[in-house]
């Protein structure tokens, strides 16, 4: 693997920085689970995440296109998560990420 001088030009750096922080990470294992995903569900899942929380993740993820949000016109809305092309390219990451954790963890 080629090192880069300049962080913000390295693409492991980059994967890195979208995938920052726990709750991301579960939010992918939830999404590449289950296809689609409401937001209770996910919270549900994630358990100790606030709300806040849980909505700036998936704001997050939504505007660098790794998820789709789609909200449905019922009462009361109906809002569902999934992941876009881009983001199903990240599969093979989480894949490896269970397969280490399975057997070294």
């Amino acid at each position: 693997m080629k090192k880069s001088k300049n962080l913000e030009d390295c693409p492991v750096y980059k994967t890195a920085e979208l995938l920052e922080g726990k709750w991301t990470i579960l939010i992918f294992r939830d999404l590449l689970d289950k296809k689609v995903v409401r937001f209770n569900e996910l919270k549900r899942s994630l358990g100790s995440i606030s709300p806040k929380t849980l909505t700036e993740r998936l704001k997050f993820l939504e505007f660098h296109n790794l998820i789709q949000r789609n909200v449905y016109p019922e009462t009361p809305p109906r809002v569902e998560y999934s992941l876009t092309q881009k983001g199903k390219q990240l599969q093979s990451i989480f894949e490896a990420m269970a397969k280490f954790g399975t057997k070294w963890l």
